[in-house]
């Protein structure tokens, strides 16, 4: 019996429809995106080489993990995870490292160390954007917090995003809701942005960061036991940026990631402005009470935010590279 020519047409189009689903599938096949172990048969060795790197690194100097848990922050929080803070500046782009906003950060050269191992396991394979996610996320361990598990296959990018830096990351003097409303827009909630900030647990905070809080006057909501210690260590107005002139931000474990943080800022003893409003906003405060309580409950949602922070935007499949060095994107001939 003859095919009718309507019937025909509609074989054409099942048919045509079921090629792009192929092609569909084809597509996702050769970029399925973050996975989990992306590297398992390209570089079997990757993660436990940068495991390792990061244990030796941390030995020898401690507040390599401190920079790590920043690299991810100050990375993927600026419109994607993508390894553009580690490009060093051209004569006609200035690094995202230069910023004002990402002033204190150091220790890149460690995760030149972490790529060059890496590079003569499997060279060309690694991204610097998984090293990076890697290193925050064996950091955090090196720190006493939780083992977050994060999937990999980010590629890199090859253009510092300076000029937007101002409008991605919150800054420590900004309000909360101005705070909530940038960590939103990357899909993490209020919980989610009360743990973030339990990173101040570690570290230390410059005084050209916190000196507004106390000169010319001292921010009567500070805890007066706490503002001799502050004064000691930054007694200038208007500190020397170069000079080593900081404040623990955690003076009971300060190498620890705990929930002693939301304790202090409970009592306010909070360094910066964003630490005092986040234990007295109403809408973050119960958060900051539950994981005073509860460290449990801190790490929980401390990871689940690190974890949507590491996804945020990547490029995968054959966007972008995979740098040779981190510091500078690949020459194309």
């Amino acid at each position: 019996m003859g095919c009718s020519s309507s019937s025909r047409v509609v074989f054409l189009v099942v048919l045509l429809g079921l090629v792009a689903v192929g092609l569909g599938q084809v597509k996702d096949a050769e970029d399925p995106g973050l996975v989990m172990n992306f590297y398992k048969d390209s570089c079997p060795q990757a993660e436990d080489i940068i495991t390792e790197q990061v244990k030796l690194l941390y030995k020898r100097h401690k507040n390599t993990a401190f920079s790590w848990l920043r690299n991810i922050f100050h990375d993927c929080a600026v419109q994607s995870c993508d390894a553009s803070l580690l490009l060093d500046s051209t004569r006609r782009t200035l690094s995202e490292k230069e910023t004002d906003r990402s002033f204190g950060l150091r220790n890149f050269r460690y995760l030149d160390t972490i790529k060059e191992a890496v590079e003569r396991e499997c060279p060309e394979v690694v991204s610097c954007s998984d090293i990076l996610v890697l290193s925050a996320r064996d950091g955090i361990v090196a720190l006493g917090g939780p083992y977050i598990p994060l999937k990999t296959g980010r590629r890199d990018g090859r253009r510092s995003r300076a000029e937007v830096v101002e409008q991605y990351l919150p800054d420590h003097n900004e309000s909360i809701s101005s705070v909530l409303e940038k960590f939103g827009a990357m899909g993490i909630d209020t919980p989610g942005v009360v743990a973030l900030l339990g990173a101040h647990s570690v570290g230390r905070t410059h005084c050209v960061k916190l000196v507004q809080r106390l000169y010319p006057e001292v921010d009567p909501e500070l805890n007066p036991d706490h503002v001799p210690h502050m004064l000691k260590k930054c007694p200038d107005a208007i500190p020397d940026p170069k000079a080593v002139q900081y404040v623990r931000n955690d003076r009971g474990t300060p190498m620890k990631l705990d929930n002693n943080y939301y304790r202090n800022i409970l009592e306010s003893k909070g360094l910066l402005l964003v630490d005092h409003q986040l234990a007295h906003d109403p809408a973050t405060r119960p958060f900051v009470k539950k994981m005073a309580k509860n460290e449990d409950y801190f790490f929980k949602e401390f990871a689940r935010a690190i974890k949507i922070l590491s996804e945020n935007n990547p490029l995968t499949g054959t966007q972008g590279e995979i740098r040779k060095q981190c510091n500078v994107a690949n020459k194309h001939h």
